[in-house]
């Protein structure tokens, strides 16, 4: 009886295609990927996207300290799809940031932050928002270059989110909701 050799990263076997998909992105060797849909996107950001996200951050800074939060870019995943998103922000408590090696669930989340570029701004704003709000990230803003708006999307459901504010157009300061009560100033962007 002769058993076939298998390569390294050879997932030709492998049963369950969603956890392949996922095991496949967390160790690619490149600095930032995720799945959309099924499909693996490489990310790669520019300096004016960058900087759009650190003006949110540092916004948030003050506020996030005081209620015990931290924020960064780790990855979220969404079981029972293939998704697996790295958000440009999302914020946490910081006791289960500290305690947590892998990805969160978007329920784990107070808030995600994303910046549209545009290789992916239909993504952000049509499928990451409606999966965001399907899996309980409680508030997702969307900051759209593009369009040169912002929107808060909040009340989380299984179609995707029942409040939206916005789009409100960069100048016009856009308030976070409950635990933020933060509005943010939106000019920078």
């Amino acid at each position: 009886m002769s058993t076939a050799h298998r390569l390294p990263g050879d997932y030709s076997t492998v049963t369950d295609p969603e956890r392949a998909l996922k095991y496949a992105i967390q160790h690619i060797a490149v600095a930032r990927a995720e799945v959309v849909e099924g499909a693996i996107t490489l990310l790669s950001s520019t300096w004016a996207h960058e900087n759009a996200a650190e003006l949110v951050r540092r916004q948030l800074t003050a506020r996030l300290e005081a209620l015990g939060l931290v924020s960064g870019a780790g990855s979220l995943d969404l079981p029972g799809s293939e998704n697996w998103f790295i958000p440009d922000l999302a914020v946490v408590p910081a006791d289960l940031a500290a305690k947590t090696e892998g990805a969160l669930l978007p329920d784990r989340t107070l808030l995600v932050v994303e910046v549209t570029s545009p290789s992916n701004g239909e993504t952000d704003r049509t499928v990451k928002r409606r999966r965001y709000g399907q899996y309980g990230a409680p508030i997702y803003l969307l900051v759209d270059r593009q369009h040169r708006a912002c929107t808060v999307f909040s009340e989380p459901t299984r179609l995707g989110y029942a409040v939206e504010d916005g789009p409100h157009a960069f100048g016009v300061p856009v308030r976070l909701p409950a635990p933020f009560e933060l509005d943010l100033d939106t000019s920078r962007l």
